[in-house]
């Protein structure tokens, strides 16, 4: 039995395919079209999906949609009247989409998929719900959602037994934790539904000398239930601010411009924005738990990507074991609604646990060698695995920026050994030179350490044998190791680690141990391999622009290395070589036709 399920229409617009309750393939849209955050119909990674799956569309049996467009429609339009005439722009912008495609959705699907196939819908959060506690490893687990909004939710728990999902309570809009966190990011001057993550990299530099004054525009209860101060708030009738006056006037200062310099100001108000954040997470946790008194946690929604938040709630709560899967954001509900139809609608047993996040498309040699070459690019062919290793090893070694390119992509925002740039974490100006020649991003962003899993407990404190593959908890660095890995070590002296074994990550813990005999340091940097307001690079033309056009050194590609760097003439030439190679091959496998 197959069952797709797709996510759109928000942000993030992704799909997955589950055959008898096996994930066989699940991928964002925006790393196909190289549209960051892509929101539209997810066109290519459903055709991805089904060619993995060496199905069409006509042999699914169930498709799914991951929220309810009338509910949430009620929820738009019952706002807009609520706020009437603030709401005018909403109105005039966002009803003749709702009038003319979102109100027929199923018929929006069909025609998008060629197929008279009915459209399931499944509630947004829970959804969330089911991609967190459908694919863990836990037998029954405490469910917490958090996000903006779905229809009329906003935060939610629940319990999860078996194939079953049963949601105790829901915190609803315009009170909203996710919704809060934007405004803080959106007043910092970075992208909302984008850089939130920025806000957590820049907190540890500040003080947070600003929670009392948040605490005024949130009322925190000992539940972890929150009410926002709407006097401070906008996004009850506006499409473009998240704040009014009234929060900038609280705080002393005007919106941050975006590429403004960020000052002490904004350090300490990221500071106490996240600390704050941090307290109604780990609130709601505690009492989640006291009500429920399970050992294990499933957190799903975007708000379950703030790392730091996760590790607080795992110290702090009462919950011995926590799981959160990789795309824990919007493009993780298109797993959640194919899991939940599977296992909870037809009552099928579990049988998958999501160990790895790697459901993306793989590329042979063959293919790489053929659209690399086309290309124009100069590609060293090394079919010995250990020597491909010890070279690469040296030359991280030398300090050198790897581009890392191997096996199926991964899932959700993280890179994880697959589409990575690898450094050397002992060098300690080694994640200024990644942010400046390769990144091109912020100087105070972070970079996460992968760690040999057998030795993550002799560097960072965590106890022996503690698995966390998805780079999504924060533990301290061991004082006497932040010397030793000093850029992967952040100002607060924690660091966002990725476990890593050779069961589920291969070559790529292979390569981290090869580096691990020759320097006694089972660590390296590891960041997604693209650079700044680009998604992470799927195919190897991708990969191949992105190390042209950056300080990348090498490249190291399947079996190839790629160290030449063509002239722009030569580049240009062989790009439009390629990228018509790719289209054709592409449309030939079905992605991207019309």
């Amino acid at each position: 039995m197959n069952v797709l399920g797709i996510s759109c229409y928000y942000h993030d617009a992704g799909a997955a395919l589950v055959r008898d309750g096996q994930l066989i393939a699940a991928a964002e849209e925006e790393r196909f079209n190289r549209k960051k955050h892509y929101s539209d119909f997810p066109e290519l990674a459903i055709q991805y999906c089904l060619r993995e799956g060496g199905i069409t569309i006509d042999e699914v049996d169930h498709i799914g949609f991951y929220e309810k467009p009338f509910m949430k429609f009620n929820r738009i339009l019952e706002t807009i009247l609520t706020c009437w005439p603030k709401t005018y722009m909403s109105w005039i912008k966002g009803m003749p989409q709702w009038l003319g495609q979102k109100l027929n959705m199923s018929r929006d699907i069909q025609k998008h998929l060629r197929t008279d196939k009915d459209i399931l819908f499944c509630q947004h959060h829970l959804s969330h719900a089911a991609s967190a506690f459908l694919v863990s490893p836990f037998e029954e687990a405490a469910i917490i959602t958090a996000d903006g909004v779905g229809e009329w939710t906003t935060t939610g728990w629940g319990i999860g037994r078996g194939n079953r999902i049963e949601m105790k309570k829901e915190l609803r809009f315009p009170h909203s934790v996710g919704l809060l966190f934007s405004a803080i990011t959106a007043y910092l001057g970075f992208r909302v539904n984008d850089a939130e993550w920025k806000v957590m990299g820049l907190a540890p530099y500040g003080r947070p000398n600003y929670v009392d004054k948040f605490h005024e525009v949130v009322d925190i209860k000992e539940d972890g239930s929150i009410r926002l101060n709407m006097k401070y708030f906008a996004h009850e009738y506006s499409v473009r601010r998240m704040f009014n006056s009234r929060w900038e006037q609280l705080f002393g200062q005007p919106q941050r411009r975006p590429e403004a310099p960020l000052t002490e100001f904004h350090e300490d108000i990221a500071c106490s924005g996240q600390k704050v954040v941090e307290e109604i997470m780990v609130a709601m946790a505690r009492h989640v738990h006291e009500q429920t008194g399970m050992d294990n946690v499933c957190i799903g929604g975007g708000v379950g990507l703030n790392c730091v938040a996760n590790w607080r709630i795992l110290q702090e709560s009462g919950f011995k074991n926590i799981f959160i899967q990789p795309a824990a954001g919007d493009s993780g509900g298109a797993l959640g609604t194919a899991f939940y139809i599977y296992n909870s609608v037809l009552g099928h047993p579990r049988t998958f646990t999501m160990n790895h996040a790697c459901w993306g498309p793989s590329f042979t040699d063959q293919e790489i060698e053929r659209h690399l070459s086309t290309a124009g690019a100069t590609l060293e062919r090394v079919d010995d695995e250990a020597t491909l290793l010890d070279r690469t090893v040296r030359m991280i070694e030398d300090g050198k920026v790897v581009g890392w390119f191997q096996g199926r992509m991964e899932f959700g925002p993280r890179a994880l050994g697959s589409r990575s740039l690898l450094a050397d974490a002992r060098n300690p100006k080694m994640k200024d030179i990644i942010n400046a020649k390769v990144k091109f991003r912020e100087p105070f962003r972070p970079f996460a350490p992968a760690i040999l899993k057998e030795h993550m407990h002799e560097y960072f404190e965590a106890p022996e044998g503690m698995d966390l593959p998805f780079m999504l908890l924060v533990p301290k660095v061991r004082q006497d190791k932040q010397s030793v890995i000093p850029a992967v070590t952040h100002k607060d002296g924690t660091g966002r680690v990725q476990t890593v074994t050779e069961e589920l990550n291969g070559r790529y813990y292979r390569l981290i141990r090869k580096f691990h005999e020759r320097t006694g340091i089972p660590v390296l940097i590891n960041t997604s391999y693209n650079v700044r307001g680009e998604p992470i690079v799927c195919t190897p033309l991708d990969a191949y622009k992105t190390f042209v056009n950056t300080g990348i050194d090498v490249m190291v590609i399947g079996n190839f290395i790629v160290s030449e760097k063509p002239s722009d003439v030569d580049f240009e030439a062989g790009m439009r070589r390629s990228v018509e190679l790719e289209s054709a091959s592409l449309l030939q496998a079905g992605v991207g036709a019309t």
